[in-house]
């Protein structure tokens, strides 16, 4: 996998957590530095984790499943994909608690991340080196996270949405990709 692929694949998971920061943002009152990085810190830190995590499960069913790897790839991020689309279109209104104290953060870095587990037994189906690989998408998240706070601050929660959307629609199409690749109908 080419490093903009996984660099597209991170951006792709990183949209929930930059969500979900526009909402942590626009519950501050006075906004300091000290509450982007916290919670860049918390999104970054378990994008990076769960991959992991998922690829070390994948690792070990490797061997039994090498025939069908690319239809479970996109499988897996067809479905996670269509799910961040189809949530981008729900009508309930996301509530997110101000507080940036772990008990708050620690079930949004879980939840925003669940995602990214399953991106890592892919990884583990399509032999991808996995500490770059999770480092890029820590980092991505980390960084999203960040301006998103910010931005939730600055202009509300007007974008979540579409930044979620943009997110399954990213996560799709690299799932289309892997599979027509393996096929032999793309280089």
């Amino acid at each position: 996998m080419q490093i903009w692929e996984l660099f597209i694949i991170a951006v792709g998971l990183a949209m929930d957590a930059f969500a979900v920061s526009i909402c942590k943002g626009l519950g501050v009152q006075a906004l300091r530095p000290q509450h982007a990085l916290w919670t860049g810190l918390w999104f970054g830190g378990f994008q990076a984790l769960m991959p992991a995590v998922g690829y070390a499960l994948g690792i070990r069913f490797q061997t039994v499943i090498t025939n069908v790897d690319h239809w479970i790839a996109f499988v897996l991020l067809g479905l996670i994909g269509l799910n961040m689309i189809r949530e981008s279109f729900g009508q309930a209104e996301d509530t997110v608690n101000s507080s940036f104290a772990p008990a708050a953060m620690l079930p949004l870095a879980v939840a925003t991340s669940i995602d990214a587990l399953a991106v890592g037994v892919t990884f583990a189906f399509l032999q991808v080196d996995v500490v770059p690989a999770v480092s890029l998408i820590g980092l991505v998240t980390f960084a999203l996270a960040c301006v998103g706070v910010k931005l939730g601050h600055m202009f509300g929660v007007r974008y979540k949405a579409r930044a979620e959307r943009f997110g399954g629609i990213v996560l799709v199409l690299m799932g289309g990709k892997i599979l027509l690749e393996h096929l032999g109908i793309l280089p």
